[in-house]
């Protein structure tokens, strides 16, 4: 496949208008595969303002931005016209605050949290430590509040911490997430395992059925409701009350309170729980995602709401 003028203009055109530029799949409020997710993270844990073009509206971009980078995959991260790369990179790039540099910021100061590990989780994890030869100890934390503790070798950039005998390796922003935190043993139908309780984390996203949104909205409360669906499939069949969660409606809900109502649905609950989940990683603390989305809407509260 060649690269044609028009669409090789175009994308030097999208990179020269932008300081900041992401080729993802899906959209920063959804991102539609892992690693897009991942740079997202990374972007809105550094940056206010980015611009994203999403890959999956537009099939020659997506095929053309892989040959004007040389570059084969998505994401593709630009800064002042210059390619960084993509996943892989932004990601080392970031543990070892080369990208701050890049961006023109300085690296966001290396403090070790204080976390505190029970007996009964540091015997256990000093066991797994001494089994594991050439590999240590790392606890991630995901903008999502995921917790994941394993055995890897050591990366540049980690930040080290020590609680009851036990180093733990933690990425800048993993560290940032941790201060407090406690890890501890509970035992589990699959036998013991590690429990992690974390006082920074804000509140689970919580699901909310289409008969309470109806009653919800029919009662007049007081909460915001948006659709992270597309422009096309919102022609096709939309809620009244949903707002489009567009650029404008991502600036008004980062105005709002934390703890404002926010509700999303999408189709079928998957785009609009990741879309919660972004914002529960910007400490949204009040957040609904609708299951079943509009199809259960149409099916189970409104037929004439067309079903695609």
């Amino acid at each position: 496949m060649s690269l044609s003028a028009e669409t090789r203009e175009r994308i030097r055109g999208l990179i020269e208008s932008n300081r900041v530029l992401l080729f993802m799949k899906g959209t920063r409020q959804a991102p539609q595969c892992g690693f897009s997710a991942t740079v997202i993270e990374i972007l809105d844990g550094v940056l206010e303002e980015y611009a994203t073009i999403d890959v999956l509206s537009d099939p020659a971009l997506r095929e053309g931005v892989k040959l004007f980078s040389s570059w084969p995959t998505i994401p593709q991260l630009y800064v002042e016209g210059e390619f960084i790369g993509g996943c892989d990179i932004v990601s080392e790039l970031y543990e070892t605050g080369e990208l701050h540099r890049r961006l023109g910021l300085e690296p966001p100061e290396r403090v070790a949290p204080t976390l505190r590990v029970t007996p009964a989780a540091a015997q256990a994890l000093q066991e797994a430590a001494a089994r594991a030869e050439g590999r240590e100890l790392h606890l991630s934390i995901d903008a999502r509040f995921q917790h994941a503790l394993y055995l890897g070798p050591r990366k540049p950039g980690e930040i080290e911490t020590r609680a009851e005998g036990v180093v733990l390796l933690l990425d800048p922003a993993s560290a940032r997430r941790a201060e407090g935190l406690i890890i501890d043993v509970v035992q589990t139908a699959d036998g013991p395992g590690f429990q992690i309780d974390n006082p920074n984390a804000p509140n689970a996203v919580r699901a909310m059925t289409v008969q309470e949104l109806k009653r919800r909205l029919d009662a007049g409360e007081r909460f915001e409701l948006f659709d992270v669906r597309t422009p096309a499939e919102r022609a096709q069949a939309c809620i009244p009350s949903a707002r489009h969660l567009d650029e404008e409606a991502v600036k008004h809900i980062e105005s709002l309170p934390r703890d404002a109502m926010l509700v999303f649905h999408c189709h079928h609950g998957g785009r609009s729980q990741a879309a919660a989940e972004h914002f529960r990683g910007l400490g949204f603390t009040n957040l609904w995602n609708v299951v079943g989305g509009i199809d259960a809407w149409s099916r189970e509260i409104d037929p004439s709401v067309p079903r695609y």
